[in-house]
């Protein structure tokens, strides 16, 4: 399930895209279905031979061209290993949160995302985190959890400090914020809890059936309490 719109940002099978934390690739793969050329980056090791493991099936299954230009590579965000203006879309999802050093994160997205470009970035939503924290210590105060709650004009104030043009937001993912709640409140260690479990099974189902009734579930929920913001920028020249 992505969180970023694709569509928003207006991808095609000529735009060379950045995965930036791109985890086990979910953003890669779609971007890469368009016909986009891909690179997923990532911290994690494991991720990473996932995620290329994940292309050569792929090509296998013939969903991608056998000369479809994808690679996952293992990288740091604060020194990015790409020249400037490499690439004409960077999602960005779920990472800066767990950064300490987020200024320098976002400078080093725009050094390398070419002047006109587009990003998608995603944080935790304020109040559905706020909840998150409030309910639990163990959600976030773990090794490379999440250090700070966002607020939609903090973020998009540090993307205009860094030439980037607000175009707009979304919320994503009104479903996974009660999941969330349920698991702070029980213990975030507790998957196998009975109410846990069943919710889970629920997002599972969703995602893998697309039912309707989650579906305008889904819809109606990330207005209110969706659990991503979504922020969407160009960037411009100085």
């Amino acid at each position: 399930m992505l969180t970023a719109n694709l569509d928003r940002l207006g991808l095609t099978s000529s735009d060379r895209v950045l995965d930036l934390g791109a985890g086990f690739g979910r953003h890669a793969f779609a971007a890469l279905r368009r016909g986009s050329t891909v690179v997923a980056l990532d911290a994690g090791e494991a991720e990473m031979e996932a995620v290329q493991g994940m292309i050569t099936a792929m090509r296998e299954a013939n969903e991608i061209s056998w000369d479809a230009s994808a690679v996952a590579i293992r990288g740091d965000v604060l020194a990015l290993p790409f020249l400037d203006n490499s690439f004409d879309v960077v999602i960005c999802s779920e990472v800066l949160e767990h950064i300490p050093a987020e200024a320098l994160a976002i400078a080093e997205l725009a050094r390398v995302i070419k002047i006109g470009g587009r990003i998608a970035i995603t944080v935790p939503r304020t109040l559905p985190e706020r909840i998150n924290w409030a309910l639990s210590d163990d959600y976030h105060n773990v090794p490379g959890g999440h250090i700070r709650i966002y607020s939609r004009s903090y973020l998009e104030q540090l993307l205009t400090n860094a030439q980037f043009r607000i175009e707009g937001h979304e919320y994503a993912h009104g479903l996974h914020s009660p999941y969330w709640w349920l698991k702070c409140l029980v213990g975030i260690e507790r998957n196998e809890q009975w109410l846990v479990k069943r919710y889970h099974q629920l997002l599972v189902w969703d995602i893998m059936k697309s039912p309707r009734i989650t579906r305008t579930l889904e819809q109606v929920l990330s207005k209110y309490i969706g659990k991503s913001l979504i922020i969407y920028a160009t960037k411009m020249d100085k």
